[in-house]
């Protein structure tokens, strides 16, 4: 077994390496991700060892970058397309749901999409407007496309690779403000299924769903729960769509109670599907309504009012406290 340390941001970075070690026809387009290795570092070195066939520094030019995904894919390449921050992906959003998600249902099988689009999503970094979105909801509610959000060092290992060999195109969320998160990455592991929900950790009062970057601050609620004496279960859906809720009704028909936390706004965020299919499966197991945590109903604020827009300890703590006053 070879275990290793890794941040998150780490793992990508050898988890593509080794999918490129794998494939040769895996190629990695980007702004600034060759000479600079990305904004974040994902792509560091891989250029160098690669070559810049491989790993192509591409114009400021989003639309461009899925365009030209969508052609080397159809001669059985395998791009891996980096979107530098969330708020630059709407540029590309024409291509991506409208050719990306479409050119495999409109050929008949004939022509597969296994393309994947790596977006750093989320708030908490202190960035400027369009650094900071959480644009999940876009791309789940668009068939054709497969959506996961990775929340460990381990996920983004593995899941990365997963991803790349997948035929069909998934948008890849990679919590930024949790690329430096340190864990432990077995790399001679089996993985998990890439669309499979995870339950972290076992509670009996309350079910408590999450992803991306809101996985750490619901185990903190469920930390600071215990302390309390309540008993939160946590379960980290990784997979967005498809959505992966059988382990999810198994928790709720046991606690009776669901809450749903995500940075995103509130509404019509995923909350509002897992909210609606939990109450239609579960109902006669319901002690309480589903409750919803995420983001404002506002563009996402200046740096310095993120903290009191995006979803914390306390606010998790809070629709807890709701969820038991039924």
């Amino acid at each position: 077994m070879s275990t290793e340390t890794l941040t998150i941001g780490k793992a990508l970075n050898l988890g593509l390496r080794r999918a490129m070690e794998d494939d040769a026809k895996v190629v990695l387009m980007g702004e600034d991700i060759g000479k600079l290795g990305g904004v974040f570092r994902i792509t560091d070195g891989l250029q160098k060892d690669f070559g810049d066939a491989r790993v192509v520094d591409t114009p400021l030019a989003e639309a461009g970058i899925l365009g030209t995904a969508v052609g080397l894919a159809m001669r059985g390449y395998r791009p891996v397309c980096e979107i530098q921050f969330d708020g630059f992906v709407f540029p590309a959003y024409n291509q991506i749901v409208t050719q990306v998600a479409k050119i495999h249902a409109r050929s008949k099988g004939r022509l597969p999409m296994p393309i994947v689009i790596r977006i750093p999503f989320g708030g908490g970094i202190g960035a400027v407007e369009h650094h900071s979105e959480s644009p999940e909801a876009y791309f789940a509610h668009t068939a054709g496309l497969k959506v996961v959000a990775v929340s460990t060092p381990s996920d983004a290992y593995w899941g990365i690779q997963q991803a790349i060999t997948h035929p069909d195109p998934i948008v890849f969320l990679e919590p930024k403000r949790r690329y430096w998160e340190k864990g432990e990455v077995d790399t001679d592991a089996t993985p998990d299924p890439l669309f499979a929900s995870r339950v972290l950790r076992g509670g009996d009062d309350v079910t408590v769903l999450a992803y991306g970057p809101m996985v750490k601050t619901a185990l903190q609620a469920a930390e600071a729960a215990a302390e309390e004496g309540r008993s939160l279960e946590v379960v980290d859906l990784r997979t967005l769509s498809p959505l992966d809720l059988e382990p999810v009704y198994a928790s709720v028909r046991r606690t009776g109670r669901c809450v749903v936390v995500h940075e995103a706004p509130t509404t019509l965020g995923l909350g509002a599907e897992i909210a609606a299919r939990v109450t239609e499966t579960c109902f006669h197991s319901l002690e309480a309504p589903v409750l919803r945590v995420g983001g404002y109903d506002t563009p996402y604020p200046p740096s310095k009012l993120e903290e009191e827009y995006l979803p914390d300890l306390d606010r998790v703590l809070d629709a807890v406290d709701r969820s038991l006053g039924f």
